[in-house]
């Protein structure tokens, strides 16, 4: 296996030295920029685009080619895995995701079972293993799941919810019928990522957008628990070379030593959490990503930098730190306020080093 040009986001997660903060953005292959959306109106529709492993290699690349990122990540979605189920995904437009088929009858649950990824999931293995190709061990390649309650939310409320009310009836009423779930759910995930490393991902990482919505006693029983199962079945070597994963919990930063804990490489932070405090509690245990308001990206580029040295100066010298925001980048950013926030990453963090 050829060695990597730019391995720096990879030492980060492994806390090991580097020359400066690599930087990646969560969703960064996305509608804010055009030519994304001109591969998308080629596709004909968002899972047109993820079901095709060209077009799926395509837009990864586009955010590379504007920008000096130190890290790409898979195009795809992560209700992938429970449409494999059988729910019947589909985007309504202006709606987000619904499932045609959202888990609410006990025989549906307890009929619930984990796709095989090589042949349900076979077209997402196919775009990381042609994403790798087309990187050329540029950077590192990143591969991605939901977590298994985030996956039961939008199973079991049939798309996005506001208050969460269907999977959280279930959750305090018939506990058990959720656990199936989330079981199977861990189970498919799992399969999902060892999946995706055995393809070519050089780092996985699991979102779980919805575990901040539970109470503090849930979320270590519902989410946190099967988060750690997954991590600890993960393939932590693959053709030689160390593959580390991180866990992200928006909403989560009550609950980071515990989240630290589980044997992840790396914390992901929203932007609700100071990322100086953050590194105090958790030591040289884990380390952290994050963590720019998605909003900032809004302001004028002076502004962008200022924001994006200000958490560089919280973090502190050394390494163990992986720039990125918050959560998910909005549709509506300007692409050059973006190149402002890489480049002054890059910049300030090599200073740092040189202090």
């Amino acid at each position: 296996m050829n060695k990597l040009k730019n391995d720096t986001f990879l030492r980060a997660l492994l806390r090991q030295p580097t020359d400066y903060t690599p930087i990646w953005l969560m969703r960064q292959a996305g509608r804010y920029l055009p030519e994304y959306c001109e591969t998308r109106r080629r596709a004909g529709n968002f899972m047109n685009l993820c079901k095709n492993p060209r077009l799926a290699c395509e837009v990864t690349l586009q955010p590379l080619a504007r920008y000096d990122l130190d890290a790409a990540i898979l195009f795809s979605d992560i209700l992938t895995v429970p449409d494999a189920m059988g729910l019947g995904l589909y985007f309504a437009e202006g709606e987000g995701p619904k499932f045609e088929r959202p888990l609410r009858e006990e025989w549906e649950i307890r009929n619930l079972a984990a796709p095989d990824p090589g042949v349900e999931l076979r077209y997402v293995m196919d775009a990381v293993a042609e994403i790798r190709r087309a990187l050329d061990n540029s950077v590192p390649l990143i591969g991605f799941s939901g977590s298994p309650f985030t996956l039961a939310c939008y199973m079991i409320e049939g798309g996005a919810s506001e208050d969460f009310r269907t999977i959280k009836a279930m959750l305090y009423d018939r506990p058990d019928l959720l656990h199936h779930v989330l079981e199977v759910n861990a189970a498919a995930v799992t399969a999902y990522l060892n999946a995706q490393i055995e393809c070519g991902a050089q780092a996985v990482m699991i979102f779980d957008t919805w575990g901040g919505a539970l109470s503090h006693r849930a979320y270590k029983e519902f989410s946190l628990a099967y988060m750690q199962r997954i991590v600890a079945g993960l393939k932590r070597e693959h053709g030689g070379a160390r593959i580390p994963s991180i866990v992200f919990t928006k909403g989560g930063g009550q609950w980071l030593e515990d989240i630290a804990a589980i044997g992840c490489d790396a914390v992901g932070l929203d932007w609700t959490t100071d990322i100086g405090a953050a590194r105090r509690r958790v030591g040289d245990c884990v380390a952290l990503q994050g963590n720019l308001d998605p909003v900032a990206l809004f302001a004028q580029p002076e502004k962008i930098a200022r924001e994006a040295c200000a958490i560089l100066d919280a973090f502190g010298p050394g390494s163990g730190h992986v720039f990125n925001l918050g959560h998910g980048i909005s549709q509506f950013t300007p692409p050059e306020h973006v190149a402002a926030l890489v480049n002054a990453v890059h910049e300030h963090s090599r200073k740092q080093r040189q202090i």
